[in-house]
């Protein structure tokens, strides 16, 4: 029986990843757009400023280093966002808010749970990472990283750079961004971020045979579209796949982003 079990727990920590689709959560698809309200993110900013580090193109974590207050600091910020409804927020700040709240809240957990090699050894006995675990409360409503990611950012802006601003504490998803993400800025980190992605090996490396993308862009193949108009997004930010029709493959490094010191 013991070995069964080993048996079975071998084989689902190799299971694919199957990546949720887009189904909006109706509840949050409306707001404010006469809103004065301004969102403050500076904890979440204090933050990014002392733990966050650019080495060799990624943005690491010193998830070691981080001190207790300022772990008291990050479950503040959380629960400041939390007690916000965003409802009431325009649309542009609500979209950072969402950002910001999914990022703060996979540091959170991966210093809960620190020491640790992989967001994906968090969850239950037979689940691949905590994106189903709930999270949060806002008006009410207990929420999971995955509601964040694919019932609200995904089906409302429909924008495909949103795989770019979303974390999941690994080297190879896009970069932590090292600006907390507001109304004014967004654009400017998205599309910063898009091209760092892409122009990084972990996002696109280009061989003579052929191209190995992130598992992303297969994972989330109804936000990028077809092939063709897969390549054509990539080349808008890397030029020399105007015209690549070659072998495309598929990799991704479920490795904590972490900077040991």
């Amino acid at each position: 029986m013991k070995a069964l079990l080993l048996l079975t727990l071998s084989l689902f920590s190799v299971s694919t990843f199957a990546a949720p689709k887009s189904e909006l959560w109706q509840y949050w698809n409306s707001s404010n757009e006469n809103s004065a309200i301004k969102v403050n993110h500076q904890k979440w900013q204090t933050i990014l400023d002392k733990y966050l580090i650019t080495e060799r193109g990624n943005t690491l974590f010193r998830y070691k280093s981080v001190s207790s207050s300022d772990k008291k600091s990050l479950k503040s910020y959380i629960r400041d966002q939390s007690s916000i409804d965003p409802r009431q927020l325009t649309k542009a700040q609500q979209y950072a808010y969402w950002v910001n709240l999914y990022n703060a809240v996979t540091v959170d957990l991966i210093l809960d749970a620190y020491p640790i090699k992989s967001i994906t050894k968090l969850g239950g006995l037979f689940s691949f990472g905590p994106w189903d675990e709930e999270m949060v409360k806002i008006n009410d409503k207990k929420i999971t990283l995955n509601d964040i990611e694919h019932r609200i950012l995904r089906p409302i802006w429909k924008d495909p750079r949103t795989h770019y601003a979303v974390n999941c504490a690994s080297l190879g998803c896009p970069n932590l961004q090292t600006q907390a993400f507001t109304a004014i800025n967004t654009e400017q980190l998205l599309e910063n971020a898009a091209s760092t992605f892409i122009n990084s090996e972990k996002g696109v490396k280009v061989t003579d045979k052929q191209v190995r993308l992130s598992s992303i862009y297969e994972w989330f193949a109804e936000d990028f579209g077809t092939k063709s108009q897969l390549i054509a997004h990539l080349a808008k930010y890397r030029p020399e796949l105007v015209n690549w029709n070659g072998r495309v493959v598929y990799d991704y490094d479920w490795s904590l982003n972490e900077k040991d010191s």
